[in-house]
C-alpha cells in the first residue's frame, strides 16, 4: 500500500467517526530551527500609561454621582478588609441595602424615601443580639436628606432610646447650643451614630458591634452624600477612619473619607465633664465655620 493510498483511507476512517477537522501541526524541523533562531521580542505596550488614559477618559464621562458611588463602593471594600484584619466577623451585606444604594437617589424626595426604607431595613437587624434584645427601638438618624454637613456620634443613649432620635439627652440639648452658636440649624444638618442601638450602661460600643453596623452608617452616608462629617468624640473618628489616633492629635485639619471631608472634636458628653474643654470644641467649630465661609466664596 502506497503512502498516499494509506492517508486516503486514514481520512475516511476518520470522516467516518466524524472527525471533520484536522489541527495543523508544525514539523519538528521547523520548531527547532524557531529554538534556535528566536524572533526579537515585539516592543512592550506601556499597560500603565494605557489604562491610566482610559481610567480619565471614563472619568470624565461619568457624572459626580457615578463618581461618588464608585468612591464608596471602593472606601466599603477597604473597610470590610480591615474589620478581617482585625479579627472582626464582618456580616455578610444585605441585598436590599445594596439595592438602594445602587438606585442612586439624587433628588431630596428619592434621597428620603430610601433613608425611610433603610431605617425600616434598620429596625428589623438583630445582629448584636445583646443590643436587639435590650433596646426600645433602633436610633436611626434625622435631618436634611442632603444635607451638606453630616454629624456623627457614638451610639445612643437613654433618652435617644426612648425616642428613637440621635442627640436628645443632656450631650444633646448642648450640641444644640453648639449649632446655635455657629449659625448652623439642626435641621440643615444630617445626624447619626456610629451604632443604632443602645450600649447597656451606655458604654462606648464594641469593634464587632461597630462592624455590624457599619453596612448601615455607609448606606446613610452613600444616600446623604455629604461634603463634610464631623465625627464629636474619639469613637466616631476611630470607627469611621479605622485609626486610634487621640482627638487632641486629630484636630484643626481635615481627613478625607469617600467624597467627604472630615473634621474631629470632642463629644458633647465629654464637655459635660470637662468644662474646660468647651473652649477647644467653640475653636474647632470656628476653625470649621472659617473654612466653610472660604468656601462658600
Amino acid at each position: 500500500m502506497t503512502g498516499k493510498r494509506a492517508v486516503a483511507q486514514l481520512l475516511q476512517h476518520l470522516q467516518a467517526l466524524g472527525v471533520s477537522h484536522i489541527p495543523r501541526v508544525t514539523p519538528v524541523a521547523r520548531l527547532q530551527a524557531a529554538s534556535a533562531n528566536p524572533a526579537p521580542p515585539r516592543p512592550a505596550r506601556s499597560t500603565t500609561a494605557r489604562s491610566a488614559t482610559a481610567r480619565s477618559a471614563t472619568a470624565q464621562q461619568q457624572t459626580p454621582a457615578a463618581r461618588q458611588d464608585q468612591t464608596s463602593q471602593r472606601t466599603r471594600l477597604s473597610t470590610a478588609a480591615a474589620g478581617r484584619d482585625q479579627g472582626l466577623t464582618v456580616p455578610s451585606a444585605l441585598p436590599e441595602v445594596a439595592a438602594l444604594i445602587q438606585q442612586s437617589p439624587s433628588s431630596r424626595d428619592e434621597r428620603k424615601q430610601a433613608l425611610c426604607a433603610l431605617q425600616g431595613i434598620v429596625a428589623a437587624c438583630s445582629r448584636c443580639e445583646q443590643l436587639a434584645s435590650r433596646r426600645t427601638q433602633t436610633v436611626f438618624g434625622v435631618g436634611n436628606p442632603e444635607a451638606k454637613i453630616m454629624f456623627l456620634g457614638e451610639a445612643p443613649g437613654r433618652e435617644e432610646d426612648e425616642q428613637g432620635e440621635p442627640f436628645v439627652g443632656p450631650a444633646g440639648q448642648l450640641l444644640n447650643k453648639i449649632i446655635a452658636a455657629t449659625k448652623l440649624r439642626r435641621e440643615d444638618l444630617y445626624i447619626c451614630n456610629i451604632l443604632r442601638c443602645r450600649p447597656p450602661g451606655n458604654r462606648n460600643p464594641l469593634p464587632q458591634e461597630a462592624a455590624n453596623c457599619r453596612e448601615f452608617l455607609q448606606a446613610q452616608i452613600d444616600l446623604v452624600r455629604p461634603e463634610y462629617i464631623v465625627c464629636w468624640g474619639g469613637v466616631a473618628a476611630h470607627n469611621l477612619l479605622n485609626v486610634q489616633t487621640p482627638v487632641s492629635r486629630m484636630r484643626q485639619q481635615f481627613f478625607e473619607y469617600g467624597g467627604a471631608r472630615v473634621l474631629v472634636t470632642y463629644h458633647p458628653s465629654f464637655l459635660l465633664r470637662n468644662a474646660d474643654a468647651k473652649k477647644l470644641v467653640w475653636e474647632d467649630m470656628q476653625y470649621f465655620m472659617q473654612h466653610l465661609g472660604t468656601q462658600d466664596d
